[in-house]
């Protein structure tokens, strides 16, 4: 009898495996040879182009998006308002390295996210390089008062993680200006958050803190080819000049909206599953890697379980946050209000690393639901998607954390995602359609494992 019951627990578990990767493998099937989230980018960064919060082309992606998420047959789709910041590029900035008077290089730069303008006849003075913000304090206000710091602290290329070469710097970008404007700098220039040498300067958001107005100072990115050349220069002629113009302008906020389509679950439609990506971009580009691509792969999670016949158990929504960029403002709304009509969210999936081949999740999770994932490995690493890391998740479902919450990130191979980020060359040529689809199925793989098996540690070994 128990030889019996062991055999009948084996033969369960084998259907259930067959089951389940007959359902992923109907997943890949789909994506690629019938996906949606290829056009969709399309349209989003050659029809719509790049959407800063606040700007007339975030909303026009708020519309389509809508529309082609209501086109899907989803059970309810709707637009949560939200309060974003507007700040506004301008003219596009100009600098120069001045060696001798009427003796000028040009060098390409762009105003960092949030950064106040020049004065109308722009800024010239004197350079100090610095590594980091720790050194501002070693070198005193005697040494940087009216003067432009320049921090030139490169991202770590022995870091096989680009992320956490771009985590080791990103400071200076976000807090140079700040701590530079207390020890009386004239304005900051920050070396772009780029692997790669180029031309191409990297926007991305810095901050004041509660640096009173009259206090703050421009901040521009130069890029990396431009750092160098800087650098260079001024170890040679420590008395350079440096100009700088722009005529950036932050403006009164404005109402924008997340995006949210939902498909109510079978079973446990309270438990509540997201997935998502910031439909807000930076201007430079068009955006396709940042966050394009993670928009179009969420959408596309839920028309591929529609076309595979998969009704999930539990509620599955796909948000498309706004102000991710320069704010976190959909991010912040959303979990509000999630928390003030006590939904149950159990799950949820965020892709905001650009659109390459997928390699596998980082989540944030107790052990015990590592170990869970742990067993699914067999069903996905067919499909090469083999890290499954400890810590993670994403920004805008960050503030979602709490008791019982799974967050998980899309993790895609790294390496180039930085010679993009923020810059004028993301754009949709950068994109590969079976890169993007073959991401699209991932977190379509994932969300239907967790539906099934996420919160039922006992059904572990059906996927061994």
């Amino acid at each position: 009898m128990k030889k019996l019951l062991v055999l009948l627990l084996l033969a369960t578990f084998a259907q259930a495996q067959t089951k389940d990767e007959q359902q992923i493998r109907s997943l890949y099937d789909a994506a690629l040879t019938e996906g949606k989230a290829y056009d969709w980018l399309n349209h989003l960064s050659n029809q719509i182009g790049g959407r800063l919060s606040g700007s007339v082309q975030a909303e026009q992606a708020v519309k389509y998006t809508k529309e082609e998420l209501e086109k899907l047959g989803l059970d309810r789709v709707w637009l949560q308002p939200v309060m974003v910041p507007k700040w506004v590029r301008g003219t596009p900035e100009y600098a120069f390295i001045e060696t001798k008077p009427g003796l000028t290089n040009n060098v390409p730069v762009c105003a960092l996210g949030g950064s106040v303008a020049t004065p109308a006849g722009g800024i010239k003075a004197g350079v100090v390089e610095v590594k980091g913000i720790e050194e501002l304090e070693q070198l005193g206000r005697k040494n940087i008062e009216g003067k432009i710091v320049f921090f030139n602290r490169p991202m770590e290329a022995t870091q096989i993680n680009t992320f956490k070469a771009y985590g080791g710097c990103v400071d200076q970008r976000y807090s140079g200006a700040m701590e530079a404007a207390k020890f009386g700098a004239a304005a900051v220039i920050v070396r772009s958050m780029n692997l790669r040498l180029d031309d191409l300067p990297h926007t991305g958001s810095m901050s004041y803190g509660d640096l009173p107005v009259s206090e703050r100072i421009p901040a521009a990115a130069i890029s990396t080819n431009g750092a160098e050349f800087l650098s260079t220069t001024l170890k040679l002629q420590p008395d350079i000049k440096f100009y700088l113009k722009q005529n950036c302008k932050q403006l009164e906020d404005v109402q924008s909206y997340n995006v949210i389509g939902e498909v109510r679950g079978t079973e446990e439609p309270e438990k509540i599953m997201v997935v998502g990506g910031h439909l807000d971009s930076w201007d430079l580009g068009d955006g396709s890697h940042d966050d394009g691509a993670g928009c179009v792969q969420s959408m596309e999670v839920l028309r591929l379980f529609k076309e595979t016949g998969y009704k999930p158990k539990k509620t599955l929504r796909v948000v498309l946050f706004m102000n991710e960029e320069n704010g976190l403002r959909g991010g912040t709304e959303y979990a509000a209000q999630a928390a003030k009509k006590k939904e149950k969210h159990v799950f949820a999936l965020e892709s905001d690393a650009g659109g390459f081949s997928p390699r596998g999740f980082n989540f944030d999770a107790p052990q015990g639901f590592m170990e869970i994932v742990e067993s699914w490995k067999p069903l996905l690493e067919p499909y090469l998607l083999h890290q499954f890391v400890s810590g993670g998740g994403g920004a805008d479902i960050g503030p979602l954390r709490g008791e019982g919450v799974i967050l998980a990130g899309l993790m895609p191979d790294s390496q180039r995602y930085f010679d993009h980020h923020h810059a004028e060359n993301d754009t949709f040529e950068h994109v590969n359609k079976r890169e993007l689809e073959l991401g699209a199925a991932a977190m379509a793989s994932l969300v239907y494992l967790y539906d099934n098996y996420g919160d039922e540690p006992t059904a572990v070994d059906n996927g061994k």
